[in-house]
């Protein structure tokens, strides 16, 4: 059976996040998203009438619903194979785009904020982190990890992934992330009890 063609506004959505994650936030319109998407500009603020934060936050949550659900049907198979699939996934990124795209969720997350608010892509990028943190955490704890233990464990492979895959990109090399995913999965397997 085929899948469904993605309608005008997913479309919008993916493009968004995949120019986000080449070339981050600030450097990117709202028209160049909606070319990229190719998808009519005034489609774009049809869907998105708030303009670039709207879709930018989408973008985020898009990115954010692709990655958990990868995380938790490779987590079904314990944390091991949920560490393997997260970095696989990122692998596959930077690899595909010749290192020129990363993690759309850190690339909103570090470009500096108007002084006076939280823009809700930053927020959602809060929210995400924290949802694959709690995957992670969840299943460390179900193979016996300590509550606390598992907690902290899991904002640290989140951060690891993160950071290595911008030092994929700015190496052109996927060596940081082998490195990362022989230490993580050491990490892991102290870590659980079975």
């Amino acid at each position: 059976m085929s899948k469904p063609s993605p309608t005008t506004r997913e479309r919008i959505v993916a493009g968004a996040a995949d120019m986000i994650s080449r070339r981050g936030l600030n450097a990117t319109s709202i028209r160049e998203m909606a070319k990229h998407a190719r998808a009519p500009l005034g489609s774009t603020y049809h869907y998105f009438p708030d303009g670039k934060q709207q879709l930018a936050t989408e973008a985020v949550r898009h990115t954010g619903a692709w990655v958990s659900r990868s995380l938790r049907r490779e987590l079904e198979a314990g944390p091991v194979a949920g560490l393997r699939a997260f970095l696989d996934l990122w692998r596959g990124i930077v690899v595909d785009t010749d290192f020129r795209a990363g993690c759309p969720v850190l690339a909103v997350s570090i470009e500096e904020p108007p002084a006076d608010e939280t823009p809700t892509a930053v927020l959602a990028a809060a929210e995400v982190f924290e949802e694959w943190e709690g995957l992670l955490a969840a299943s460390l704890r179900e193979h016996g990890a300590e509550p606390g233990q598992a907690a902290q464990l899991a904002t640290l492979v989140v951060a690891a992934v993160e950071g290595t895959v911008a030092m994929c990109r700015a190496k052109r090399s996927v060596e940081p992330l082998d490195r990362t995913a022989e230490q993580l999965r050491a990490l892991i397997l102290a870590t659980i009890k079975d």
